[in-house]
């Protein structure tokens, strides 16, 4: 058994902006920065019990990581399979954008249909299947310890709905907000959600995913 905590990067401009940053490297504004410090701040070393922390190697997570591992002694390891989904075309785009230069691809996202590839980019049940393994492979490799995992937003979404046997169509009920803890529980094939959205450390939430994509932050 294996317990994965899942923290969101912290702001980005594109975040404010809305602008579908996908796999895009985007760096955290000032909040943002502020945001990881904070997080950082939950955790205390000799007290909270963290075996090892694991970032997507996108810039937003792994500066948000940073902070947290300075201050419990620990490395990053970074791992390409934590990136966000990537949505190819849309990369780059605000909403009005893409609606206006993609109308096809943006009711598919919108609509949430699994197998819709977009041009250049990730189909959903292709990001599903990505995002699932590599759970799995850092829970095998860290049996019977908790290990952080700074990631995104989409992430968050498919481990939450495969943890809860939720349909990749399913309307979207849980909160994916900035640097919250999530935590997941892992036994072999198993997983359960052990709690979800924790911003108790933040002095204000932060923005939360975009409603539409849900997974492009």
């Amino acid at each position: 058994m294996t317990e994965l905590w899942l923290i969101r990067h912290g702001e980005t401009e594109w975040n404010r902006l809305r602008r579908v940053q996908g796999t895009l490297d985007i760096a955290l504004n000032a909040l943002g920065r502020a945001q990881a410090e904070q997080v950082a701040a939950r955790f205390r070393p000799g007290r909270d019990r963290v075996h090892a922390i694991y970032s997507s190697d996108l810039a937003r997570a792994h500066d948000t990581a940073r902070p947290t591992a300075d201050r419990l002694g620990l490395d990053v390891q970074l791992d390409a399979g934590l990136r966000e989904r990537k949505y190819g075309v849309f990369e780059g785009l605000s909403f009005d954008e893409l609606a206006e230069r993609h109308p096809q691809a943006a009711v598919a996202v919108r609509e949430r249909h699994p197998d819709y590839e977009l041009d250049g980019g990730e189909s959903l049940r292709q990001f599903h299947r990505r995002v699932v393994a590599t759970l799995d492979r850092i829970a095998a490799a860290h049996d019977g310890e908790r290990v952080l995992v700074f990631t995104h937003s989409g992430v968050l979404d498919t481990a939450y709905r495969h943890a809860e046997g939720l349909s990749l169509r399913a309307e979207r009920r849980h909160t994916l907000h900035n640097v919250s803890i999530n935590r997941l529980v892992i036994d072999a094939a198993n997983w359960r959600v052990d709690g979800w959205g924790d911003v108790a450390h933040l002095e204000g939430a932060g923005q939360d995913a975009w409603e539409e994509p849900a997974d492009a932050a």
